[in-house]
């Protein structure tokens, strides 16, 4: 007969034997466990539940978007920048079709960057540290690593953008930026460049994104909204392998708008190789409308090296150099006058009756003032000279005894109605205001009294006064217009703003008119820039850096603090059409930034000529023919 298994008494299993308390304690244990796996599958349910609803309710298009994108590849298509013409219509700045490359973070590979920057030339380090930048941007979000491809460069990405290679590269057709060559009007044009990060924190730069190309200085600066367009898109369909499937969206790019400068090319070229090889500004300037004609800065940069993002090693270059190529020398540059400050000093005088043309002074080398004797330029003294004589040979003992007699507030009033110790307006950024010194001026900023001897270098356009280049044109050419200032401009045809007017009366100007006519054509200072066929009146200047006593104390210092040379003229004499500032730095004296304002005028009355010669030919062009030939 069979034995059941628990038959045996010594089995410690058999039921028989076993202690009943042992038994509810396994009953409970098993109940407990049994209840943990249902909670456990209840959160495991809710769980799912949760994401359920957050995935197709919540979010739904949220994880809409992030599926498509997993299926859908949009590149960009690039708006091209709208050209800068010259008055005449003549292209400026333009664009050239290149190649850049982009690459797709999303299926990147680390191991990958080190072919990749191979293949490119690239610096590896440089290209880590740009995908580092670019980590908070979505990776969907393709970047540029490189633009300007080479012909070498660009067949590497057409061989190696497959599933099997570098799916994450990306070929884009673009327009770059091209900028004249010689550093042509570089700091009137400005340059474009990739919005960094520091600018992204700024208000004026929220509406842009990391890797953006926008204007940075210059004309690309302040009208960047007009010029920049707007991107399009190309968006596809892909496999999983990165493979093209459909095209399912295409957004044409809106190409920027042109926009044409008041700047007369053949004037620029002229006055740029004028200034060659020396360090200043010229600025030309029609007088009657306040366009500027001509505007150059030297030394200059190259706006090319820019366009894209510029090396290390250029930026550098240009950092360190110790002549400041990127300074706008036209508007930035805040230096004293020197004696083109003369005539406002002489009008003002006349028109507060300080002066009239009868009043002489006597002028033996120098004069005692306030317990100090202040030079003349002419050390054996000018004799005795009324106004004309002493703005023809810039006497500054005249002007001495006028300032003394004048005031500095009375100055200052007429100075600030001039454009002086403000910004001009024009449409440029970054445009220093310069210091038209009063005694409030100097109660506000230096928490002292003005000294009538303050007034004495004032008078002779030294001291506290400072002007830009830009700021000198306006004010001559306002009075060579009778007292009427213009707002310099860029563009052509701006919103119209009405000029400045002083109520001077036209006596007093053309007694000022007269003297500087005589500074150009009766033996005065600036007789090098003469015009036959042509009045031309100017101003000369010359403005020192530091004081004579620290001069002579140092030759290294007499050579590396070398005097301004300014100069001003406009012309013609009756009703003038066009004025012209020079500034050269380190030129000694006024007449030799005189021969530089004189080339420019000679080609804009040279210009003006031929096209006069023309119009009798011309007129039998047909009917709505626009313009001149060139």
């Amino acid at each position: 007969m069979a034995t059941r298994i628990h038959d045996n008494p010594n089995d410690p299993l058999n039921p028989d034997k076993l202690d009943p308390s042992i038994l509810h304690d396994d009953t409970n244990y098993a109940s407990s466990k049994i209840a943990f796996f249902q909670y456990i599958s209840v959160a495991v349910f809710l769980f799912l539940i949760a994401g359920f609803w957050k995935l197709q309710v919540q979010n739904n298009e949220l994880y809409s978007e992030a599926a498509d994108r997993n299926r859908i590849k949009a590149t960009p298509i690039l708006a091209a920048r709208g050209k800068i013409l010259d008055r005449e219509g003549r292209t400026v700045v333009d664009n050239h079709s290149s190649f850049s490359v982009y690459l797709s973070r999303e299926n990147l590979k680390d191991d990958h960057l080190p072919a990749i920057a191979a293949g490119l030339n690239l610096d590896l380090e440089e290209l880590k540290g740009r995908l580092h930048r670019f980590r908070s941007r979505p990776k969907y979000q393709a970047i540029v690593i490189k633009e300007e491809l080479t012909p070498a460069e660009i067949s590497f990405v057409e061989s190696h953008h497959d599933p099997d290679t570098f799916p994450e590269l990306e070929l884009v057709h673009v327009q770059h930026r091209l900028y004249p060559r010689d550093n042509l009007l570089a700091h009137v044009i400005g340059y474009v460049g990739e919005v960094t990060e520091a600018e992204l924190d700024l208000a004026d730069f929220a509406k842009y994104n990391q890797g953006d190309v926008i204007g940075k200085a210059g004309i690309e600066r302040q009208y960047n909204e007009t010029l920049m367009g707007v991107d399009g898109q190309r968006q596809v369909v892909v496999d999983n392998k990165g493979n093209e499937r459909e095209v399912i969206g295409y957004k044409e790019a809106e190409p920027g708008r042109s926009m044409q400068l008041t700047i007369d090319l053949d004037l620029q070229i002229v006055a740029e190789l004028a200034l060659e090889g020396r360090r200043g500004s010229v600025v030309a300037m029609d007088t009657r409308t306040g366009e500027v004609l001509a505007m150059v800065s030297r030394p200059a940069f190259d706006p090319n090296k820019f366009a894209g993002r510029i090396r290390q090693k250029d930026w550098d270059e240009i950092m360190n150099n110790i002549e400041k190529p990127m300074l706008n020398r036209a508007i930035q540059s805040n230096l004293a006058p020197g004696s083109t400050f003369k005539p406002l000093v002489a009008l003002a005088a006349l028109e507060n009756g300080i002066i009239d043309e009868k009043t002489t002074f006597t002028c033996n080398g120098g004069m005692n003032f306030y317990g100090h004797y202040h030079h003349c330029h002419n050390k054996r003294g000018h004799g005795t000279v009324n106004l004309h004589q002493a703005l023809a040979q810039s006497c500054d003992v005249f002007f001495y005894n006028v300032g003394s007699r004048l005031g500095i507030d009375k100055l200052a009033a007429l100075g600030e109605i001039a454009g002086l110790g403000k910004e001009s307006g024009i449409d440029l950024p970054f445009e220093y205001r310069g210091v038209l010194p009063s005694s409030k001026w100097k109660a506000r900023t230096l928490r002292q009294q003005w000294f009538p001897g303050d007034t004495i270098s004032v008078a002779i356009g030294q001291g506290y006064l400072t002007i830009t280049p830009l700021q000198l044109a306006v004010m001559a050419g306002g009075i060579a217009a009778g007292g009427v200032w213009q707002r310099p401009h860029l563009v052509k045809d701006p919103a119209r703003i009405e000029p400045r007017k002083s109520g001077v009366s036209m006596e007093s100007i053309n007694q000022v008119i007269y003297g500087m006519y005589g500074v150009v054509n009766q033996g005065g200072t600036g007789g090098v820039a003469r015009l036959p066929g042509v009045e031309v009146c100017g101003k000369t200047g010359t403005a020192q850096l530091a004081s004579n006593e620290l001069l002579k104390s140092s030759s290294r210092l007499a050579a590396e603090l070398k005097d301004n040379a300014w100069f001003v003229a406009f012309a013609p004499r009756v009703n003038p059409e066009i004025v012209v500032s020079v500034l050269y730095e380190g030129g000694g004296h006024g007449d030799q930034a005189a021969p530089i304002a004189r080339d420019v005028m000679k080609a804009y009355f040279d210009k003006k000529n031929r096209n006069v010669n023309r119009l009798p030919t011309l007129a039998l062009a047909p009917h709505g023919a626009k313009g001149f030939a060139n």
